[in-house]
């Protein structure tokens, strides 16, 4: 794969003639052919990769039940412009103007949810022993704070779980605008978005970097 230098100056840094794609153009099993583009900055390091169907597609969401092993292996893919939910947890991550995609399994997409949310543990952890070891203890923040860390645990539990035998059931969803996230899976269910959704969904970063027709 070779790389084509892109005439637009770093998003990020702003150093022109640093900004380079890498397309390449495959085959994905019952997805249809796909090209990953992966753009990025030699001054910065700043990097974002999509992936673009060869077929026009429409807006659409898909989700999938995890209630066992075999649910946790099915392929997902996630394009820069998708919004991903686990709704029993209430978890939520929306594209940003830097988001990218990515191929990765139900399980995987579960073990980043995971990452964010022991981070946010670790963080509330930290003020809970600020709070406790303060000349005067603030009973109510420190209440508050002793309540979230009870949720944020609850939430890990139900991850590690998901898929297990007799363990409470969790929904994989995602919502994308421009139609180019996918879930390979007998079980999982594609559906239009609604016209509300479509208003309320954020597109992630500029599309205009790179073309669908840049295939090199």
């Amino acid at each position: 794969m070779e790389e084509q230098p892109v005439d637009i100056p770093c998003p990020i840094c702003s150093v022109p003639g640093k900004v380079f794609m890498i397309a390449h153009v495959e085959e994905i099993p019952y997805f249809g052919e796909h090209t990953q583009v992966t753009v990025m900055c030699h001054s910065c390091g700043w990097r974002q990769t999509d992936f673009i169907p060869a077929e026009g597609k429409k807006a659409g969401g898909w989700s999938i039940v995890v209630d066992s092993s075999d649910t946790l292996s099915a392929r997902v893919i996630r394009s820069s412009s998708c919004t991903v939910k686990v709704p029993e947890l209430d978890l939520e991550v929306a594209p940003g103007g830097n988001a990218t995609g990515y191929v990765s399994n139900v399980e995987g997409v579960l073990n980043r949810f995971k990452d964010i949310v022991e981070m946010v543990l670790r963080d509330i952890e930290s003020e809970v022993k600020m709070l406790q070891s303060s000349a005067a203890v603030d009973e109510e923040a420190l209440d508050q704070s002793m309540e979230s860390v009870g949720v944020l645990l609850g939430m890990l539990e139900r991850i590690n779980s998901a898929g297990a035998e007799d363990s409470e059931p969790l929904t994989l969803e995602l919502l994308d605008p421009h139609g180019l996230s996918m879930i390979l899976h007998d079980g999982a269910n594609h559906r239009d978005l609604t016209e509300q959704e479509l208003l309320a969904l954020p597109v992630g970063p500029d599309p205009a970097v790179f073309s669908p027709n840049d295939k090199k």
